[in-house]
């Protein structure tokens, strides 16, 4: 059994180039994810603590085929540590991200806690990787949408600036976690099999339903959590504080990858080939663009993929200027959307 004592020594993280690493919630549906990213872009970590709650201790996930033991996060767990990957939702990251910035960790959050903290960065390397410069100890992961829809609007914003954008998502099961991807299986064969499926994780039957994002309303502008924190992690992404943005968030019966319908409105006119070919070169972005065979995006195909699919791409015929276009995106909200994002940000600070 490996644990951190039994490798090299730790060396510091943005310092040398074989950080000891804790993952925070290492059990759940990213902090799993993290764990097959590491390993599979063979990130050069001398040391590995695995944490979670308490009920998940003693429990030995396999990295690189090796087991190693999950521990219970404590106060004291970061104690060595030079780079924390946190995905524990926000009330552990704003109770222990501190605590392993002063044990002299870099903190990676995958939570909201802390992304509108005008101190933290909220990076998405192919958008703004020189934010990390920045830094305090914690560097936020955007939300999920955030980073989807970013991906395929950066490389025409960065050349045409956008200031006008409207979207609906189409939200999978893997972005309210791993016991929502469960229900949504348990759902479905209920309906199928004619049996009463009483939801348990989400707040609506789920099985060949669709329903608004389940996050609260706000009362004074009617738009759900979620929404609200799609347009202001955005605006903060792309460091564009006046773009007007109103988006639709919607939960959908797919398991995972989420896709976004996107219309956005540019500064200057803009055509769908010039688009085609901004995004065609784009890191992180592949094309799906085929109207001849009518083959699109599609999250079925966006799921475990490290890219984010853009296509339909045509200008939006209800705005007679040219400034507008039309588009549809999918990635992988477990990936692209969160672990990918995360480790590629520690992969930078390494650099």
């Amino acid at each position: 059994m490996a644990t951190t004592d039994t490798l090299p020594n730790p060396q510091r993280a943005g310092t040398r180039p074989t950080p000891t690493v804790a993952v925070v919630g290492a059990t759940g549906a990213v902090g799993g994810e993290l764990l097959r990213v590491l390993e599979k872009r063979r990130f050069p970590l001398s040391g590995l603590r695995l944490l979670a709650s308490p009920r998940s201790a003693g429990k030995q996930l396999n990295f690189g085929g090796v087991p190693f033991p999950v521990e219970a996060l404590a106060p004291h767990s970061f104690a060595g540590i030079d780079l924390a990957l946190f995905s524990a939702g926000s009330g552990v990251s704003k109770a222990f991200a501190p605590r392993a910035v002063a044990a002299g960790a870099i903190v990676i959050d995958n939570a909201s806690a802390f992304r509108m903290d005008p101190g933290v960065p909220l990076v998405v390397p192919e958008i703004n990787a020189a934010a990390l410069r920045r830094h305090r100890g914690i560097i936020a992961n955007p939300n999920c949408v955030a980073i989807v829809a970013g991906m395929a609007l950066w490389p025409i914003h960065r050349r045409n600036p956008i200031r006008r954008l409207i979207a609906s998502t189409y939200q999978s099961a893997s972005g309210a976690g791993g016991a929502a991807m469960a229900e949504l299986v348990e759902a479905t064969g209920c309906y199928l099999a004619g049996r009463d499926h009483a939801p348990r994780v989400l707040p609506h039957p789920y099985g060949f339903n669709l329903f608004s994002h389940n996050t609260p309303i706000d009362p004074a502008t009617g738009y759900n959590g979620e929404e609200i924190k799609v347009m202001n992690e955005t605006r903060k992404i792309f460091d564009a504080p006046e773009m007007r943005i109103s988006i639709t968030c919607v939960r959908v019966p797919v398991l995972r990858a989420h896709s976004i319908a996107l219309t956005l409105e540019c500064a200057e006119p803009i055509d769908p080939e010039t688009a085609r070919a901004w995004l065609a070169e784009a890191p992180g972005v592949r094309l799906v663009d085929d109207a001849a065979s009518n083959h699109f995006p599609m999250p079925v195909e966006a799921s475990g993929g490290d890219d984010v699919l853009v296509g339909r791409i045509r200008r939006d015929l209800g705005d007679p200027s040219g400034h507008s276009l039309s588009l549809f995106v999918a990635g992988d909200q477990l990936l692209k959307g969160a672990a990918l994002n995360a480790v590629q940000i520690a992969e930078r600070l390494l650099s």
